[in-house]
């Protein structure tokens, strides 16, 4: 265990700290961040609607989610060029670098014109659909923008004033890039929202089975008890997340039924993976709330209210669960057996998959639980999972619990 911990510590923690702060990685993921408000504005107009199914008089204001959650493709396309100029310390070219992002996105939608110029595109695909070709695009602009701005062309000019050395090294990979997909999408015919989605489904299908589950909520879990900050994974999780809720609210609105299990809303907002927030640590502050240890029953008081609203920071990095050998292990087999419970359960009839976006995930369980999955049976659910977790931590805590008692004996 010693030689594991001091791997973690000194290869394997470093190691994907510097693979989230790569610029590319990091451009990925902070555009995921930077849209999260829009995604949450959609999901309180989803919940809103939760209470209009049973009062049909309270009026529709679904345009808001339409102009916010269904833009989100959009606005990856933009950002994630404008984040890697900005973290490539290239910052006067991070708004031409954005809006080209957003003109190349639109431009591979290949939209159409009638008579009056009005612009006829697929709606959807500005949204959750989008996802995909709008990180493929915008990757692709800001490698471009990235390659031509080192070059530093005229920058070092004492003739030509640097606001006009900026314009021209705007102007240039601003029209090779839409050259290239005018050529690629016009002259070849190629349609490449198609193209991406043919290349992302294997992984949109791997993300939908059991082991695409357990990667999706087991990989998180680790990153996070090395003290690596999980919102880097978003960049991975947040397409294949939004792609199976997307589907699940079409499948519906079409009169069939929810098919996609991997959703956020089945592994954060129903609180039954993450209870008390990732690895499950709600469990865990209740055993603290009653421990022998002084400094564990204190911690236990601390961290109740925000375990109850599914926020973890204060149980990992308080107790500290981060690179606690006797605690990160029970953190990681919750992130297993958690998820396993739930995918059988969904996958066999025994609970419903949620067909709504609502990624507001502080609602206290198991009330959040059976309005995600609009199922009593949830809560059957909650209280088995909380009892296995329960277990699952019990004799790592008293392990954990014993030494904090002999510290506090012999100080």
């Amino acid at each position: 265990m010693k030689k594991f911990m001091k791997w973690l510590i000194d290869s394997f923690a470093p190691a994907m700290n510097k693979l989230v702060e790569n610029p590319w990685v990091a451009a990925v993921s902070q555009a995921m961040m930077r849209v999260l408000p829009f995604i949450l504005v959609g999901s309180l107009v989803f919940f809103y609607n939760v209470f209009k199914d049973y009062i049909p008089g309270l009026p529709d204001i679904f345009p808001i989610a339409s102009y916010s959650f269904m833009f989100i493709g959009i606005f990856i396309s933009f950002l994630i060029p404008y984040n890697l100029m900005e973290l490539k310390k290239r910052n006067k070219f991070q708004v031409p670098a954005g809006l080209l992002g957003f003109s190349a996105f639109i431009m591979c939608l290949k939209p159409t014109f009638d008579e009056n110029s009005f612009m006829n595109v697929n709606f959807g695909v500005f949204g959750p659909s989008g996802i995909m070709v709008a990180i493929v695009i915008g990757l692709f602009v800001a490698f471009v923008f990235n390659l031509w701005t080192r070059f530093g062309f005229l920058e070092d000019s004492t003739t030509i004033p640097s606001f006009l050395a900026n314009w021209i090294n705007s102007i240039i990979p601003i029209f090779l890039i839409l050259l290239v997909i005018m050529i690629v999408v016009e002259g070849g015919g190629v349609d490449i929202v198609s193209a991406v989605n043919a290349v992302f489904k294997p992984i949109a299908s791997f993300g939908q089975s059991y082991p695409g589950m357990i990667f999706m909520c087991l990989t998180p879990a680790i990153l996070y008890s090395c003290g690596v900050s999980s919102w880097a994974f978003g960049a991975i999780s947040t397409p294949v997340f939004m792609a199976g809720i997307n589907a699940n609210i079409a499948a519906i609105a079409a009169g069939g039924i929810a098919t996609n299990i991997v959703t956020s809303e089945t592994v954060f907002t129903a609180a039954l993976v993450t209870m008390g927030g990732m690895g499950a640590t709600l469990p865990l502050v209740v055993q603290m709330l009653r421990s022998k240890s002084k400094k564990m029953r204190t911690l236990g008081k601390v961290c109740i209210a925000p375990s109850i609203f599914n926020i973890n920071e204060p149980v990992i990095y308080g107790t500290p669960i981060a690179f606690n050998p006797l605690l990160m292990l029970p953190m990681w087999i919750n992130s297993f057996t958690g998820p396993t419970i739930i995918y059988a359960a969904m996958k066999f009839g025994w609970l419903n998959i949620p067909g709504k976006m609502i990624q507001v995930g502080q609602v206290p369980a198991p009330v959040s639980t059976v309005m995600i999955t609009q199922d009593f049976r949830a809560i059957i659910f909650y209280v088995i999972l909380f009892a296995v977790y329960y277990i699952t931590w019990m004799p790592f805590f008293k392990a954990y619990e014993g030494q904090c008692i002999k510290e506090e004996v012999n100080i």
